[in-house]
Parts: structure tokens; sequence; C-alpha cells
């Protein structure tokens, strides 16, 4: 007798129907999955496309708070199979909205605050070329 997959696993996983988001190419790509299957140390996700999915990557699940490391276990043409890379730190709290907003808004500060140095110099820059001219 051959044993089935759910017996090769460490931890049995519970059937959930969470929506997750996967992030890779540092935050710069995401993709809407749900999570089918879930354990303390994987997941299987059900996905759209494959093709496109890195070997490592983060899930964010909203409905738990929680952002886990991934890592691919194998691929199918309808979903994945991921493990938490580290079992102990896998879980992560994900930034709240509010703190996302925060990280947001102090970006804006410090951009506004590189421009309008960035407009000075060019004024002073253009005040020295007009005075060498005349």
């Amino acid at each position: 007798m051959v044993a089935g997959m759910s017996d090769l696993r460490k931890e049995v996983r519970l059937r959930t129907f969470l929506k997750g988001r996967i992030v890779f190419n540092n935050g710069n790509a995401t993709m809407d999955c749900l999570v089918r299957d879930l354990s303390g140390i994987g997941a299987r996700l059900a996905l759209s496309e494959t093709a496109a999915l890195p070997d490592a990557f983060d899930l964010l699940i909203p409905a738990k708070d929680k952002v886990y490391k991934a890592a691919l276990r194998w691929r199918r043409s309808d979903g994945v199979g991921v493990a938490f890379l580290d079992d102990r730190q896998a879980v992560q709290p994900a930034p709240s909205a509010e703190s996302s907003v925060m990280l947001l808004l102090q970006r804006i500060h410090d951009l506004e605050a590189e421009n309008a140095t960035l407009r000075r110099l060019v004024a002073e820059a253009e005040a020295a070329m007009l005075e060498r001219t005349a």
C-alpha cells in the first residue's frame, strides 16, 4: 500500500477558503491567490497562473493578519504547494493599514524635501550661470 500525501506531511493541513496575495520581486509584483489548505509549516494555493511564480516569495493572508516567507515545493496548472521557510519565524504580523499609510506619508514627506533641495540647487546653479554671462 502506498502512503497518501497527507500521510507524508509533518502537520495536518486545515481546509481553508482564504484570500491571499503573493508578493515578490522586492514588493514590485503581486499575484492574488486562494489559500485552500493551511498548516503551521505550509499551504496549498489555488492560482489562475503558476508559470510566473518565483521559487520563493511572501504570502500575505489578510484575514489572518499574517505574512509567511514561502518556498515553492510543487507546481500544477491550477495551483502550488508551499513550505514556510522558517517554521519558528514563519508567521509575522502583516503591516497594518495604518502603519502602511504612515510609511507612505513619511516617504512622500522625504521625497518632497528632496525635491525642494534639488529645486533650490537648480535655482542656485541657474543664478550662478546668469552671473557669469552678465
